[in-house]
């Protein structure tokens, strides 16, 4: 659902330099370290060979390991997991509307040459794509054969970002798909490069104060953005977000179905394995249930919409 910076910011008053410390909302207690970064996002999918044809051919990622109905994808010349297909022959696509869960997630290209070449790609192979200049970032959206929903897109330069008192300006106005191809230069698209990272992922939710709860003062997430329409935009470390959440799908929308194609499972990974414990305490005190996984080092956590995250710490 878009909104144009006119939409949403148009009678404010004027909008200043989003410098660290000048905007957000954080929550009362615990609060998610600088630190914090996505990790991978695993996905069911009807058939296995058909998503990986797609994440190959269109995304320009590259299959890590495959292993019988599941697969681990990363980016060129990088071993970092970005996604993990996990194929349940005959599943249901994702609907459109209607279903709790994934909206899209993201990933995050290093710079905007980069982009730009995706873009070019993208026109020379004939897929779709959506589009939205968010004034901190610009975006292109895409569905894979499931109907899932993948944005890949690149940061403007955070000097470049604006608030208006606490609450960082995010729009959707038209991108500027000549400039990005310009970008782009004359080096060919050779897949998604070096440095490429899940960014956010964004969430389909039944009641944004709810998830405000859960995500912020219980999980730890700084609030950033609360006025686009039927959303609320979450991060840690002065991101413009690492969690979107959203009220889009209805207010009859439900969990999706054990047999739909859908995200499975989410991942924060934190610094320390003290960060953990606390985001667990953190969340137990505000009457949210956690469990860890069997190796007692991992946390395992769905929000009030059945929505699985897991927690964990790499870095240890």
């Amino acid at each position: 659902m878009g909104a144009s910076t006119r939409d949403i910011f148009g009678g404010a008053a004027s909008p200043e330099p989003a410098e660290p410390g000048t905007y957000g909302q954080p929550p009362k207690g615990f609060r998610l370290p600088e630190a914090t970064r996505l990790g991978r996002v695993h996905l069911q999918v009807a058939d296995l060979p058909r998503s990986l044809r797609y994440y190959e051919d269109v995304l320009g990622l590259r299959t890590l390991h495959r292993d019988g109905a599941s697969a681990t994808l990363a980016a060129e010349g990088d071993d970092t997991p970005l996604i993990e297909l996990h194929e349940r022959r005959g599943a249901r696509p994702s609907p459109l509307r209607g279903a709790l869960g994934l909206y899209h997630f993201a990933i995050l290209l290093p710079d905007r040459p980069a982009l730009g070449r995706f873009v070019r790609n993208l026109g020379e192979i004939g897929a779709r794509a959506g589009e939205g200049d968010h004034l901190v970032s610009e975006s292109l959206y895409l569905r894979d054969p499931d109907n899932l929903g993948i944005e890949v897109y690149a940061d403007r330069p955070r000097h470049t970002w604006r608030r208006v008192g606490r609450e960082l300006m995010m729009a959707t106005d038209p991108l500027d798909i000549p400039g990005l191809v310009a970008e782009a230069g004359r080096q060919a698209w050779n897949g998604m490069p070096r440095g490429t990272t899940m960014g956010h992922v964004h969430l389909h939710v039944g009641d944004l104060d709810r998830a405000a709860d859960f995500y912020s003062e219980g999980l730890g997430l700084d609030r950033t953005v609360w006025h686009y329409p039927g959303a609320l935009f979450l991060a840690a470390g002065g991101y413009h977000h690492h969690l979107g959440t959203n009220t889009w799908a209805g207010s009859g929308a439900t969990a999706p179905a054990p047999e739909d194609a859908r995200l499975l499972e989410w991942t924060i990974d934190l610094p320390d394995a003290a960060s953990v414990s606390a985001l667990e305490q953190s969340l137990t005190q505000r009457g949210y249930p956690t469990q860890r996984d069997a190796s007692r080092q991992e946390l395992v956590i769905r929000d009030p919409w059945n929505t699985q995250l897991r927690v964990l710490s790499s870095r240890r």
